[in-house]
């Protein structure tokens, strides 16, 4: 068995923290400063355990009477033999050890664009959702102007970004190193703008072709948008795992749409949303044409014939007062 030999100091999520490279066996692994790879853990012995070959030739972790001993998989062990791809726990380290020799994965694709990071992406995030914010206040504003209302609209819209944004950073930096805040609100950004912009652009529809669809199902576009998002998110910490987030994504849209429509069933008996105009626009944007109270009328005695049916009663029959 011929050297050097790397052992590898891992982080929980099965990163690389530190390597440290052996010539020769045997290793003797510790928090003795004795050892050749030192382990700044408290739960780790002076003299913890020893990388050696056994009488068979393979590379072996063995206990050296240390009172927490070496785990793996979850279990305590004595000595346990090295492929390569295991894991040992001693202490509140992980570790692995490879010769020199070892494969290693293929070289990836470069899908992360690293363009789009830093401060413009996360700067123009943060202008999207600022001017979605005023936009929203402006639409719902009902009354004389007062700046302090879209000054708070407008604190509260960065208040969102930075937020969402930075929970997913926090989530990046655990599992992927680095933090990336500014893609993470850019990505924020650019789906709180297509949330408004689909709201716009429907409810302009459906008032102007009476189109009630385009409000009927909004919510469902709106799950669409927010796992989209939750994708491009996850896409950012780890580039690699592209399509297993996709199935993951579309599975929890596919569960959120779900339970929306057995909501509707249950509250109005209808699978679509109520019929609601959160944009009120002038008579000019409508399109399709108006109808009048004689054609009204008409509806309204359309529809008498199936709701006495329903009632148990005969079409023209008086109301009999019990």
């Amino acid at each position: 068995m011929n050297g050097p030999w790397y052992v590898e100091l891992l982080a929980r999520n099965g990163d690389v923290l530190q390597r440290h490279c052996v010539d020769t066996l045997p290793i003797r692994i510790g928090r003795g400063y004795a050892n050749d790879v030192i382990l700044d853990d408290d739960y780790a012995a002076p003299s913890h355990a020893v990388v050696e070959p056994d009488a068979d030739g393979r590379l072996v972790l063995r206990d050296l009477g240390s009172r927490n001993g070496i785990v793996v998989r979850g279990r305590r062990v004595q000595d346990v033999a090295l492929a390569g791809d295991t894991v040992a726990r001693i202490g509140h380290t992980a570790l692995r050890v490879r010769a020199a020799d070892w494969p290693v994965a293929p070289e990836l694709v470069d899908r992360t664009f690293h363009g789009w990071e830093g401060v413009p992406p996360g700067a123009l995030g943060l202008l999207l959702a600022g001017a979605v914010a005023l936009l929203a206040r402006w639409l719902a504003d009902a009354s004389l102007f007062e700046g302090a209302r879209y000054a708070e609209a407008l604190a509260a819209g960065l208040a969102v970004a930075l937020l969402w944004g930075g929970a997913w950073a926090c989530a990046n930096r655990l599992f992927a190193r680095h933090a990336r805040l500014g893609r993470h609100l850019f990505v924020f950004g650019c789906g709180i703008a297509a949330l408004a912009a689909y709201v716009l652009l429907g409810s302009t529809l459906a008032y102007a072709l009476s189109a009630e669809a385009f409000t009927h199902y909004a919510s469902h576009v709106a799950v669409v948008l927010v796992a989209g998002a939750v994708y491009f998110h996850l896409c950012t910490i780890r580039p690699q795992n592209r399509m297993r987030y996709r199935w993951i994504c579309a599975g929890l849209a596919v569960l959120c749409s779900s339970l929306i429509l057995a909501g509707n069933i249950q509250r109005t008996g209808r699978v679509s949303d109520e019929l609601y105009m959160a944009v009120l626009m002038p008579p000019t944007v409508r399109v399709s044409p108006d109808h009048g109270l004689d054609e009204f009328m008409r509806g309204v005695e359309a529809m008498k014939g199936p709701l006495d049916r329903s009632r148990g009663r005969k079409p023209g029959d008086d109301d009999i007062d019990d």
